[in-house]
C-alpha cells in the first residue's frame, strides 16, 4: 500500500461530491482545484475534517436532473486533499489525489448544500494497489498522435515534462487532461485495465487529430 492510502475498511460508503463536467479523477492521478463557490467551500471545509477525501463525479447531460441536481454518470472517483491553501478573497486552492473509483448506489440528504452519495467501492478494489510499472504503453505511437492531436486542439504543451514522466503517469495524466468531452472522458474512466484505457486514449487522439472537439480549446499542459 502507498503511504498514506486509506485501506478499504476506513473509507466512508457515503461521501461528499462535487459534480463538475469534464473533471474526470482517476486514481492515482492528481487534481488540482480552485474552489469559490460556497456550497463546495463548505464541503473542503467537511472534508478537511474527516478523512480529508471526497468524491469528484461528472454530470450526464442526457440524463433529466432529479430534486438533488442534474443527474450524473454512475461511476466516480474518489480523491484525498494532499495539500491546500487558503487565498485573501475567500477561495481554497487544493491538489486532489485519486484514491479508488466507485459506483453509485444512491444519493443521499444534502449537506450545507453539497450533494452526498452512498457508494460501492468493491469492484475497484485493485485501485488501491500501486499502479504496475510495465503497463505495455505504445510510448512512442502514443507521442505522436499526441503531437498532431495538441496541434489540432491548439494545447501548449511542456514535452519535456510529458518525456520524464513513467508510462503509468504518462497515461494517467494524459486521459485526465486532454481536452475530450465528457463522456469520452467517462469511458476512459470506467475501462477495466491500462490496456483498455490506453485503446481508448489512443482511438480518442486519432479522432481528434481529423475532427474538431466543440468542447476543446486553447489550454497548457504541464
Amino acid at each position: 500500500m502507498l503511504p498514506f492510502q486509506p485501506a478499504l475498511g476506513e473509507i466512508d460508503p457515503v461521501i461528499p461530491v462535487f459534480p463538475l463536467p469534464g473533471a474526470m479523477l482517476l486514481p492515482h492521478g492528481r487534481m488540482p482545484l480552485n474552489i469559490f463557490e460556497p456550497r463546495y467551500l463548505a464541503l473542503i471545509e467537511g472534508a478537511l475534517g474527516a478523512g480529508r477525501m471526497f468524491g469528484m463525479i461528472q454530470p450526464d447531460s442526457l440524463k433529466p436532473s432529479s430534486a438533488h441536481g442534474a443527474a450524473t454518470f454512475k461511476v466516480g472517483c474518489l480523491g484525498r486533499i494532499t495539500s491546500f491553501a487558503e487565498t485573501e478573497d475567500g477561495r481554497i486552492v487544493l491538489s486532489l489525489l485519486g484514491v479508488i473509483r466507485f459506483s453509485v448506489i444512491e444519493e443521499v440528504e444534502q449537506q450545507r448544500g453539497y450533494r452526498r452519495m452512498r457508494v460501492d467501492y468493491a469492484p475497484y478494489i485493485e485501485d488501491l494497489d500501486p499502479p504496475p510499472a510495465d503497463i505495455g504503453l505504445p510510448r512512442k505511437a502514443l507521442l505522436a498522435a499526441l503531437r498532431s492531436y495538441f496541434g489540432r486542439q491548439g494545447v501548449d504543451a511542456d514535452w519535456e515534462a510529458i518525456g520524464d514522466m513513467d508510462d503509468p503517469t504518462l497515461l494517467t495524466a494524459l486521459c485526465m487532461m486532454c481536452p475530450f468531452a465528457p463522456s469520452e472522458k467517462q469511458a476512459l474512466l470506467e475501462a477495466d485495465k491500462p490496456a483498455q484505457r490506453t485503446q481508448i486514449l489512443q482511438a480518442l487522439l486519432e479522432f481528434g487529430m481529423h475532427g474538431n472537439d466543440p468542447e476543446g480549446g486553447s489550454q497548457r499542459l504541464s
